[in-house]
């Protein structure tokens, strides 16, 4: 019981906040559309947390006020000013993906009234909702890219505190080497990265259009090879045979209908994906390797270049968690400790390879 009441108040505090923050959202949208949209996912949120409420008002358990830190609303607000609203859209799915398996599974595992059931199934298909309105943003405004900041950004930090950490070990007095080593090592890591990127998304392009250009032959040649090849695919997909066939038969006379089905379209840019992942990681270089330039020496450099890279990851990691609904100090933690813990990994490596070989006296 007191673990049910705990998880219904947690549901209160997050549906609450989410309706505050799509709110603010909505009087700063310039965007009718995207507007309209935040406005109505506001009042959604609202009427969820009116149910929790009063979920925990029967069982004579009275909800908290909540409050929302300014910090929630100058990050939604940077967010939406430096890198448009995709960005934010892109992070608030990731909390209504998480709320909706939160909320099937207090609906699987707590005994409730039917009332209460039929309550809490509308807030799933609810969240439901709000994934497809995501889903048209997120191909409106290339959040796909998102991905590629983040994922680019954390590279470079981490990356490159490991690499100028171990180097601080073999140059202790050669402060401006190792950030020399670090800048080439991290322009050589952004276009590593960029034209991973731009290979990556264009090779997957690539084979989409030569699986349609396949199946356009395939449909034209020989329809009945075709409608087979997609009754394969649905049942690969876990579909009964039964309905398989059946869809099959009824999109057999529909050719674009059919290579929808069985191939999947992808709106990512290659040249724009390797930008992003390029200049994120660049600017995840630039945090550890700036001390290096200014210190004395490489000793000194160390604990700022450590504690530079580790603020910007724990920046990144709390606005993630904020818009997104997971653990401030989960998050945090996970990205701080990973990247530190690589670190100092590589400055003992670094020291083995000094004791080994003394470059440093060399």
């Amino acid at each position: 019981m007191e673990k049910m009441l705990k998880l219904a108040s947690q549901f209160y505090e997050d549906e609450y906040k989410d309706s505050v923050l799509y709110a603010f959202l909505s009087r700063g949208e310039k965007d009718p559309k995207l507007k309209e949209e935040f406005l109505r996912l506001s009042h959604m949120e609202s009427n969820h947390a009116k149910f929790w409420h009063d979920f925990l008002a029967k069982r004579g358990k009275k909800p908290e006020k909540i409050k929302i830190g300014r910090l929630s609303f100058f990050s939604v607000k940077l967010l939406r000013k430096l890198l448009g609203p995709g960005t934010v859209v892109s992070l608030l799915e990731m909390g209504e993906n998480s709320a909706i398996q939160k909320y099937f599974g207090f609906l699987t595992k707590y005994k409730l009234s039917d009332e209460e059931r039929e309550a809490i199934s509308k807030i799933i298909l609810d969240e439901l909702e709000h994934e497809r309105f995501f889903y048209e943003s997120k191909k409106r405004f290339h959040v796909e890219n998102i991905r590629d900041f983040v994922l680019g950004m954390n590279d470079g930090l981490v990356e490159l505190l490991g690499a100028v950490t171990g180097l601080s070990a073999v140059y202790i007095h050669n402060p401006k080497i190792v950030g020399i080593s670090g800048l080439i090592v991290g322009v050589a890591g952004a276009l590593s990265m960029g034209i991973g990127a731009f290979i990556s998304v264009r090779s997957q392009r690539q084979v989409n259009e030569s699986v349609k250009q396949r199946m356009e032959v395939l449909f034209k040649v020989s329809p009945e090879r075709a409608k087979e090849e997609l009754i394969e695919r649905l049942l690969e997909s876990g579909m009964p045979e039964e309905v398989a066939k059946e869809v099959a038969e009824k999109l057999s006379s529909n050719e674009n209908a059919m290579i929808n089905l069985l191939v999947q379209e992808s709106n990512e840019n290659e040249l724009r994906s390797a930008l992003y992942t390029g200049l994120a990681y660049l600017t995840g270089v630039a945090f550890p390797v700036l001390p290096y330039f200014v210190a004395s020496s490489s000793l000194l450099a160390l604990p700022f270049s450590i504690l530079l890279a580790g603020t910007a990851l724990a920046i990144v990691a709390s606005v993630i968690s904020i818009l997104s609904g997971i653990s401030i100090r989960k998050k945090v933690f996970e990205m701080v400790s990973t990247g530190l813990g690589a670190a100092f990994l590589s400055y003992l490596f670094g020291r083995l390879m000094e004791s080994l070989f003394h470059i440093s006296t060399l």
